[in-house]
């Protein structure tokens, strides 16, 4: 356990260092990009749609020139961070606190010419290495809801932004109006006390000075991304148990049926947020 991280970080880095995690989010969950994806049909693949996460959200950053500096806060595999290095020509920082992930990262960084870059940085989100004002864009995917301390990732946001940056996410989120207790076995199987919610992040990011931008909403593709996966690991589980435990993939299905069921039953939400810091 690092001592430096806290307890719901330490979590998710000793689960995404595992031998079952790297091989499940590699080759079933979508590749490089590890992350809910926006699909235009119920039996497209995964890495198409979660690629196109990554290109939309691109787009909603506005100009990005090779001048821009981007850090990616809980870059998995750095898939977003090399679609920016390599469409774009900016550099990133691919900031993840699992260093099995990290490895894989820098070698697809190298394997594609993209490593000078792409800089991959073994990190906590909840307090970074970085001076104040380093970066243009704050980007992160899905990754926030492993911190046990959400408001600091967001103070710690505010300040590395530049005036006039941009922080653009998505996080699996609870509605602001979700029933208490209807999530308890998605906090149980995350060792969580809480999801973020739409009301905490922009309470969050205004008290940290950040002026909302918008929210685009897509929160059917929540249970129909957990879906997506949920159904590959069912029709490739033969396959899978070669290299992954029964208990890993009878947990993961588990898991996934209960993201699927908070979002069919509307108590979980999923999209797009922008903020700017003037």
């Amino acid at each position: 356990m690092n001592s430096a991280y806290s307890n719901a970080v330490n979590t998710a880095r000793d689960y995404y260092n595992s031998d079952d995690a790297d091989q499940f989010y590699a080759r079933v969950w979508g590749g490089e990009d590890i992350h809910v994806g926006l699909y235009e049909n119920d039996e497209e693949p995964i890495f198409d749609a979660s690629r196109r996460t990554v290109a939309h959200m691109a787009d909603m950053v506005g100009e990005l020139t090779p001048e821009h500096r981007v850090i990616d806060l809980g870059a998995g595999f750095g898939g977003a961070a090399r679609f920016l290095a390599r469409n774009y020509g900016c550099r990133v920082t691919a900031l993840n606190l699992s260093e099995v992930e990290n490895e894989r990262d820098r070698a697809l960084n190298e394997s594609e010419g993209l490593d000078h870059l792409v800089e991959v940085t073994d990190g906590n989100f909840e307090a970074t290495p970085f001076e104040d004002g380093s970066f243009d864009v704050v980007w992160s995917q899905d990754a926030l809801l492993h911190s046990g301390e959400r408001a600091a990732v967001v103070r710690e946001v505010a300040r590395l932004l530049k005036p006039g940056g941009v922080f653009i996410f998505t996080d699996p989120m609870r509605t602001d109006h979700c029933p208490d207790g209807v999530l308890q076995p998605i906090l149980d199987r995350l060792h969580l006390d809480t999801l973020g919610s739409p009301g905490f992040y922009r309470e969050q990011c205004a008290a940290n000075g950040l002026e909302e931008i918008g929210f685009e909403d897509h929160s059917r593709q929540l249970p129909r991304h957990y879906g997506r996966v949920l159904g590959e690991t069912r029709a490739r589980e033969p396959e899978l148990r070669g290299d992954i435990s029964p208990a890993y993939i009878e947990r993961m299905r588990k898991g996934l049926e209960h993201w699927v069921e908070g979002g069919d039953h509307g108590h979980l939400c999923w999209g797009v947020f922008r903020f700017r810091k003037p």
